[in-house]
């Protein structure tokens, strides 16, 4: 796209304007989605305006900085994760206010830079509730996308997630549960690793810890997945 940083984005916050369905914000507010900002797009509308913009940095800094929900989802669609700082995702992370950005980002955009696996680690230590999301999001990110990890790394996150599965906040836990059951899909020894972790956590008692266990068990466990994993 041709044009200066400003008039580029100019455009393309034009053309979401044009493309603006206010009538799916009830919808996405009774999935919890915060939609002060939000202009209605779908995530598929967004992939298809991304599909002219990807590895533009400066494009997207630009649509992160307009605070406009669904320009901020664009943003991670559009960003090249090689110039992606680590400061730029410090101050990205600390100004999610919604799940929807919080996992479009992580899964999009942060779990392909070099700071993922650590961010990660930092992330889900966190307090703030999007934060903690965000380090969770990634390590279910990274499960599926980073296809050369080795299986340690994967075991190195299960404390991790054991640790943070009394969280009852909902955000949080959800995140929790999905990291487990997306590390658990990779392979065999994950997968009988990631389900002892989910029996462990089971017995923690918390109201969180037994929904994220057995959450994760019945998936982890089922005729599907197994069968899938065999089948590598």
């Amino acid at each position: 796209m041709e044009g200066t940083v400003q008039e580029r984005c100019e455009r393309v916050m034009a053309e979401l304007r044009a493309k603006a369905k206010p009538e799916n914000l009830a919808g996405m507010a009774r999935y919890g989605i915060v939609t002060e900002t939000a202009l209605g797009l779908s995530i598929p509308d967004l992939r298809l305006v991304a599909r002219g913009l990807r590895g533009d940095h400066e494009l997207a800094l630009a649509l992160w900085q307009t605070g406009v929900h669904d320009a901020r989802i664009l943003a991670g669609f559009t960003d090249d994760p090689g110039r992606v700082s680590e400061e730029q995702m410090e101050a990205w992370v600390a100004q999610f206010d919604s799940w929807d950005v919080c996992d479009q980002v992580c899964s999009s955009l942060f779990d392909r830079t070099a700071f993922a696996w650590v961010k990660a680690v930092e992330w889900a230590a966190r307090d703030e509730e999007f934060v903690k999301r965000a380090g969770f999001v990634l390590m279910a990110a990274l499960a599926v996308h980073d296809t050369g990890a080795p299986d340690e790394s994967y075991v190195a996150l299960l404390p991790l997630i054991a640790r943070e599965a009394g969280d009852e906040r909902n955000f949080v836990k959800k995140a929790v549960n999905w990291a487990l059951r997306q590390i658990g899909k990779r392979n065999n020894a994950l997968n009988a690793a990631a389900v002892a972790a989910a029996q462990g956590i089971e017995l923690q008692g918390s109201r969180s810890a037994r929904w994220i266990a057995r959450d994760a068990l019945r998936e982890l466990t089922s005729d599907k997945v197994r069968a899938r994993l065999c089948g590598k």
